[in-house]
């Protein structure tokens, strides 16, 4: 597809600015990484990535941050007015393009409303040919939470890209492996669910032959939220969900909560990546499954 002409983008403009400018935020300090360690854990057919924070001081000194100033009545906004050291591009004249500050997988970026539109609203054109443009450069996961129930932490709108490959090892995006699985989605002639998944899901192929359009990507959203229950003439509130997104596939989950005893999940973990951030977190994880979290923080089939 076409890049955004408000966007001025030549193909593999938009990864040369992203490999740019994370030298730069690192050299200035504005990029601070958060370092894990990791291990594959096993359960119910999937095999989990699961990442434990080395070190939470950084990450937690932010948060604190932030809750003191929702506290005091002045909710934290990191997108506006943004870093400038983290800016990576305009996309079109609503969206751009922004280095996630706190990122656990290299060249993370977010794609972010110019002027402040909430999480809980749900995603227009304008949100997907954004998000288009960068799939055009970028053959990765993205990833949308919608709402806090879905495990979002910023009220300000943004889409989330992370490029491959996730695992450190190099192996397949786990939930890749998952759809693979499932057999000729196209023939289905709509949205299908995984036999392995044991939630409230919906997929949908994309079957374009190069990264798929903002209308192909919009046009798929709705069906399968429509297919989850989406009420389009009552808030987003009514449904939280997680939608996960590459060139080859779309697929959204129903939410009831942020976490399941103390471990939180947003749309990376049903992509099969989770992160804990201590050894006691790390076993408990074990102890109850990986698959159980996220059929505990995710709706029923029947709800």
């Amino acid at each position: 597809m076409a890049h955004s002409p408000e966007a001025g983008l030549a193909p593999g403009d938009l990864w040369r600015n992203i490999q740019q400018q994370t030298r730069h935020a690192l050299d200035r300090g504005a990029l601070q990484p958060i370092d894990t360690r990791y291990e594959f854990v096993e359960q119910g057919g999937m095999r989990f990535l699961v990442r434990i924070l080395a070190n939470l001081t950084r990450k937690e000194k932010a948060d604190l941050v932030q809750q003191a100033q929702q506290q005091a009545g002045k909710p934290a906004n990191p997108f506006l007015p943004y870093d400038p050291d983290l800016f990576v591009a305009n996309l079109s004249a609503t969206h751009l393009c922004l280095l996630n500050k706190y990122n656990v997988v290299d060249h993370h970026i977010l794609i972010v409303t110019r002027a402040f539109e909430d999480q809980d609203t749900w995603l227009t054109l304008a949100d997907f040919e954004a998000l288009a443009t960068c799939m055009a450069d970028i053959d990765g996961l993205a990833f949308y939470n919608g709402g806090r129930r879905a495990g979002a932490s910023q009220r300000h709108k943004h889409l989330q890209l992370v490029p491959p490959p996730l695992c450190p090892d190099r192996s397949p995006l786990p939930l890749d492996t998952v759809i693979a699985a499932i057999g000729d989605m196209v023939e289905a002639g709509g949205p299908v669910r995984s036999p392995i998944l044991p939630f409230h899901h919906a997929i949908l192929p994309l079957t374009e032959q190069a990264a798929p359009s903002g209308k192909t990507l919009l046009e798929a959203y709705r069906a399968l939220l429509t297919h989850l229950g989406a009420d389009w003439h009552q808030p987003p509130e009514t449904l939280p969900y997680n939608l996960l997104v590459t060139r080859r596939w779309m697929m959204a989950v129903a939410r009831q909560q942020d976490h399941y005893q103390s471990i939180p999940v947003n749309s990376l973990g049903f992509a099969g990546s989770l992160l804990v951030k201590n050894l006691e977190q790390l076993e408990l994880l074990k102890a109850l499954g990986p698959m159980t979290v996220l059929e505990q923080v995710a709706r029923g089939e029947g709800g």
